[in-house]
């Protein structure tokens, strides 16, 4: 009787904390408040505020995040450029295969092989103890060399195909053959005239990708033990630290917001004739 009476003081205890004994209506308007107020809870399992955990943790993930968009960028638009100048060639066959096989594994399932393979066949294994930036800057970037080509490996398999898409039907316009008729060079009339229109959508979706890379943050994060808010989001949810999980949830929904709002903005930096009033 007196451990069920102390478990029950604990959960009533646990309830008022956390505001749940109130109406939901008047739970979400002081969630709000605090949350205009920079104050986003106290973790319920490392005793430190919300705000200060993600502070530590956020330049991992958003280092993360940057590299593995470079990749989908540096991988995804010249091949895509070469697969569409090149159509039906080899190469271009090569390409569409590899893009479809990136979209095809999972993001985690590529993690494991990439750990397993070398340690069964070399003995050699990509992790490693986390490096702070402080202490080895080029060794704090090379630890996020392998797990940002995973993730951005199957962004760029979509931005590869959305690229030779457009870019083709770029190709096909009359301001286009108006170029080759003038004697253009094939680099000036697919760079300069044509990728520039062919690449409005790449960046759409390009913007659409961050939602689809930080979700695979939270498992590569895991998979290669590096502490950023993906490592940190699994363990809350194990440890049912729920200022945690609103917390890094809302961080993401933010990031995700300014990215797609910086996405539009660009629009008129590739083209001139949107304007925006």
């Amino acid at each position: 009787m007196l451990e069920e009476k102390a478990y029950g003081n604990d959960l009533e205890d646990l309830r008022t904390k956390l505001g749940l004994n109130r109406p939901v209506v008047a739970q979400y308007v002081e969630w709000l408040g605090a949350i205009v107020r920079g104050n986003l809870g106290e973790s319920l399992w490392t005793r430190r505020l919300v705000l200060s955990e993600l502070g530590h943790r956020l330049p991992v993930t958003v280092t993360l995040g940057v590299m593995a968009i470079a990749v989908a960028v540096l991988i995804g638009v010249p091949v895509g450029v070469l697969s569409a100048v090149r159509q039906d060639s080899v190469l271009d066959f090569v390409a569409r295969s590899a893009a479809i096989l990136g979209l095809s594994i999972p993001g985690f399932v590529k993690a494991i092989v990439v750990i397993l393979l070398p340690a069964i066949w070399w003995g050699w294994t990509p992790l490693a103890r986390f490096v702070e930036f402080s202490k080895d800057p080029a060794g704090y970037a090379i630890q996020f060399v392998v797990p940002a080509i995973i993730l951005g490996i199957g962004s760029a398999a979509s931005i590869m195909r959305l690229t030779r898409a457009m870019l083709l039907e770029v190709l096909r316009q009359d301001y286009v053959r108006t170029a080759w008729a003038k004697g253009l060079r094939e680099r000036g009339v697919v760079l300069k005239h044509a990728l520039k229109n062919a690449v409005i959508p790449v960046v759409t979706v390009l913007g659409l990708q961050v939602a689809s890379i930080a979700g695979g943050a939270v498992i590569i994060e895991w998979i290669f033990g590096l502490p950023g808010m993906g490592q940190f989001l699994v363990d809350a949810i194990v440890q049912r630290d729920y200022p945690v999980i609103q917390g890094i949830n809302l961080l993401i929904v933010v990031i995700i917001v300014l990215t797609n709002l910086s996405v539009d903005l660009l629009y008129a930096v590739l083209d001139p004739r949107i304007r925006y009033q």
